[in-house]
């Protein structure tokens, strides 16, 4: 009884830290009149990877099991059952191309380990300069990359911990940022009808500052001055930018549990640094664990945002008699002025 009642003041203690961890952050970024709109860099980091998660409007914190875990909490990757992949390719904003492929399997004596891979890519273009606005014969290109390495392990049935070591880069022709960051994140399963409350922290790292030869120029150190060297190389001084950083707090549930039908809910807080706090929330049916049907709302109390009602559902088939599942999943997001985006996610557990 006395090791019960050390492991559970444990598990609290910790739960508290993370979230404690997340407070102190709020409390030091937080002010009523700024949001520091735009004044974060890699916003690709901000999309949501998978079509589950974002029909169910981004509300994923608290949800478990799932190879998305990577990205929304990594402690909910603990729970997770076998060998699992997943890839996304589905069209962004603008033109630009949503890309995510992850992996992660569950060694039940060691935990789980995962790796996930996401990149956001730009159509090439034309070079043009002043002196030549049709073109000078070259073209670029850009995109941004992340690569993840997650872990997460169970310390009890009820409470799992969960981290990410993550690189960044972000590129425009010559030039480009790199960053290393880190994602922690916590899921205690509560004894009231097993609802679950999460809390992760995303992209705690250091800060962007593009570099590369595109930086370098050639200017007249003293154009004034007849005889001297006329040109020397110089470099422009380029400012460096955080990273966006979010605190994520959700509770997830079931409302309908039975031996045929599931109906979960969730809801998430969050605090980023360079926007105001906002509510996601969600909902998934699923029959027989076969057919689902998703819907939620992103952004709630955001007083600007072009995110909204989001929809969408899945399949999960077995293949034959094997232990081999399929799925594939939708969802539909409404991102007002800039757009419908839609997205399907295919998956495969072993």
């Amino acid at each position: 009884m006395k090791y019960i009642g050390l492991k559970t003041k444990i598990i609290t203690i910790m739960f508290i830290v993370v979230l404690d961890t997340g407070l102190i952050y709020s409390q030091n970024t937080n002010t009523n009149t700024i949001t520091k709109r735009g004044t974060t860099a890699a916003q690709f980091l901000k999309i949501g990877v998978d079509a589950r998660a974002t029909a169910m409007g981004n509300a994923f914190t608290a949800m478990y099991g799932d190879l998305s875990n990577i990205y929304w909490n990594p402690a909910g990757l603990a729970y997770l059952d076998g060998i699992q992949a997943m890839i996304v390719n589905s069209p962004w904003i603008a033109e630009t191309k949503f890309n995510y492929l992850a992996f992660a399997f569950n060694s039940h004596g060691i935990g789980t380990l995962g790796f996930s891979l996401t990149s956001l890519t730009v159509p090439e273009d034309i070079v043009r300069t002043v002196e030549e606005p049709e073109g000078t014969g070259e073209r670029f290109d850009a995109g941004d990359l992340a690569l993840t390495f997650s872990y997460s392990k169970r310390l009890t049935n009820k409470f799992s911990l969960g981290g990410n070591l993550k690189y960044i880069q972000q590129k425009i022709w010559h030039s480009s940022a790199n960053a290393v960051a880190v994602d922690i994140g916590a899921l205690f399963i509560t004894p009231f009808k097993d609802i679950r409350i999460g809390a992760s922290i995303s992209n705690f790292g250091k800060s962007l500052k593009m570099d590369g030869r595109d930086m370098i120029i050639s200017v007249d150190p003293d154009h004034q001055n007849q005889g001297n060297v006329e040109f020397v190389n110089a470099l422009y001084e380029t400012d460096d930018f955080p990273l966006p950083l979010i605190f994520r707090v959700g509770i997830a549930g079931e409302l309908i549990q039975s031996p045929t039908s599931r109906l979960s809910f969730a809801l998430d807080a969050l605090h980023p640094n360079d926007n105001s706090e906002s509510v996601n929330v969600g909902l998934e049916f699923a029959y027989a664990e076969t057919f689902f049907l998703r819907g939620g709302y992103a952004t709630l109390f955001r007083d600007v945002t072009e995110q909204g009602l989001t929809l969408g559902g899945g399949i999960y088939y077995r293949l034959g008699r094997s232990n081999m599942k399929f799925k594939i999943d939708y969802s539909y997001a409404d991102y007002g002025r800039l757009g419908l985006i839609q997205r399907f996610t295919i998956g495969l557990r072993l």
